[in-house]
């Protein structure tokens, strides 16, 4: 059996697709499914059976022979909340008891880190193990990620693989639940379909020209093919970036969603809300020479073509993965 927590999500349940594709059907859904909007993502999948997040560590207790592989995939990911307390609880102590867990039965794990743990990037984006200490995430989210990455690295006791993913901007099919959180991507479509035009933040740093700033985006499809990949390599443990390592602006990637819908681009620029200005990242891009160097060697999807495949594979007729 193969264990996903955050099952429901965007990534998790994306997963499940994958690993479904390679004919893994014995699967273990880790989640709270009680919102069921989000359990849409994973209505059409196979899998073994479905577990409460809370029930989890118990379950795993009993059925700890029987698990091959735990990819912990869940958390909470709202950057704009800030009670400490949430994110103790759902990703640092839960993440927390799964590692020992892993520990204490011999099993291998892959757990979401992510980039907000890299803060403004004032000390770049590498993901080396002697900079974790060092970074300053600019919110409680990316706090509780660079917390756990910080305590799994300290620990004497390791699973015997064991593999923390630094997510960079993710964008594709099954993020529909995500409501803010979604992906620009995601928003662009929405806007263009009903106005025919997209909002842009405004640029708020003299460095940077408006809609210039730089992201690196991802298709989820190369992460979860990154998963899988790992899932069979079960060496070189460790934390990694996953990003594409090409940086791209969000006039690309409105420009692309445009001609994905064969629009003419009309782009408006807007303030960037003053709740997050302080906190923005006008750059991000992965240093992915490490995940190179231990083997994963498959070219990244182009913005152009994760943009155009996204709406016309999943948006435009509401699909998923």
């Amino acid at each position: 059996m193969i264990v996903i927590t955050g099952a429901a999500g965007f990534i998790g349940s994306c997963l499940v697709s994958k690993l479904n594709e390679e004919r893994f059907f014995d699967l273990i859904l880790v989640d709270d499914f009680a919102n069921t909007e989000k359990n849409k993502n994973f209505e059409e999948k196979q899998s073994t059976t479905k577990i409460d997040r809370k029930e989890f560590p118990e379950w795993l207790r009993k059925n700890e022979k029987f698990t091959q592989f735990i990819f912990h995939i869940g958390a909470r990911t709202d950057t704009t909340e800030f009670d400490q307390s949430i994110f103790d609880e759902l990703n640092l102590n839960y993440s927390k008891q799964i590692w020992k867990l892993c520990v204490e039965f011999g099993l291998p794990l892959i757990y979401a880190s992510s980039a907000a743990t890299y803060g403004t990037g004032e000390l770049g984006y590498d993901d080396s193990h002697d900079l974790v200490e060092k970074l300053q995430p600019l919110n409680p989210y990316g706090e509780s990620k660079n917390e756990f990455d910080k305590w799994a690295l300290k620990q004497k006791r390791k699973p015997y693989f064991w593999t923390g993913l630094k997510f960079f901007n993710v964008y594709g099919p099954n993020e529909y639940h995500k409501d803010r959180m979604a992906s620009v991507i995601f928003h662009a479509f929405n806007q263009i379909k009903q106005t025919g035009k997209m909002k842009l933040f405004r640029s708020h740093n003299a460095n940077f020209e408006d809609g210039k700033q730089l992201r690196d985006f991802i298709y989820v499809k190369d992460v979860v093919d990154v998963c899988y990949w790992l899932m069979h390599h079960r060496k070189d443990s460790g934390i990694y970036n996953l990003g594409t390592g090409k940086a791209r602006t969000f006039i690309d990637l409105a420009n692309a969603v445009f001609s994905a819908l064969g629009k003419e681009p009309n782009i408006e620029f807007i303030d960037t809300p003053e709740d997050i200005r302080e906190k923005y990242q006008y750059f991000t891009e992965a240093k992915m020479d490490k995940l190179q160097s231990i083997g994963y060697d498959k070219e990244f999807t182009e913005l152009e073509d994760g943009v155009e495949g996204y709406v016309e594979n999943y948006l435009t007729e509401k699909e998923y993965y």
